[in-house]
């Protein structure tokens, strides 16, 4: 079974300027770490050794950090620079043929801070057919967030980005696992993001994956504090 990553971090970050005026969001520290850092170990720890991750702020000190890790690590991380940003779903179909050689795909929104065993993602993806898995995970907030209902297999059966009115709090908590075929698919579909453009389309064909440990987006300045204060009761 060949994996590879997608690690997106091209963002501007806006919501932490002054910060992210001369640190990249996926570079901000975390106890002490990158915010990258704490993706590579969970590869590390899963097997996985081939990562992609997409540029375009700042792309010099993530390029420094990418010579590091592989000079360093066994995960290998490779550039895919956008002058203009391509969507979490434009990356995708900027860069077709990374899964090519793979029988899946680990998706990763590299600003979120979390303790998820990708071990048990990949082994639970593996268990069903459906082309997709995603991570969710309960949130306080789901008029905020992507939200998924799921039947009684695991199976999505409706997902509405941030819903006036949620249906659950089961939310989606940007990890997923494609086939190479879903890969492809979405590729194909020139689209922009995949909240709003490509999951409903896999509604009905993807299975949801809770975690029950710590998840939190980094990308409000008390969302960081707060993930400073975390960072210490962690395991990572």
């Amino acid at each position: 079974m060949t994996t590879r990553a997608l690690l997106l971090a091209g963002g501007l970050g806006t919501r932490l300027r002054p910060l992210t005026d001369t640190v990249p969001k996926c570079l901000i520290e975390v106890g002490g770490r990158p915010m990258l850092d704490y993706w590579v170990d969970a590869l590390e720890h899963a097997g996985v050794h081939d990562a992609l991750i997409n540029t375009h702020h700042l792309p010099e000190p993530v390029r420094a950090y990418i010579t590091q890790i592989n000079a360093t690590r066994p995960v290998t991380l490779h550039e895919a620079f956008e002058p203009e940003l391509q969507g979490s779903a434009g990356t995708l179909h900027a860069n077709r043929n990374f899964a090519d050689d793979a029988d899946e795909v680990v998706v990763i929104y590299a600003d979120n801070l979390s303790d998820i065993d990708l071990n048990a993602f990949l082994t639970f993806h593996r268990q069903h057919d459906d082309p997709v898995t995603m991570a969710l995970f309960r949130t306080p907030y789901p008029k905020k967030c992507g939200i998924a209902t799921l039947d009684g297999a695991g199976r999505i059966t409706d997902f509405v980005e941030k819903p006036d009115v949620p249906d659950s709090d089961l939310a989606n908590a940007g990890l997923y696992v494609l086939s190479r075929a879903a890969w492809r698919e979405i590729a194909d579909m020139d689209a922009f993001d995949f909240g709003f453009d490509v999951i409903p389309k896999f509604v009905g064909r993807m299975r949801g994956f809770e975690h029950q440990g710590y998840h939190r987006d980094i990308g409000t300045p008390e969302s960081l504090t707060q993930a400073q204060h975390d960072i210490k009761g962690l395991a990572l």
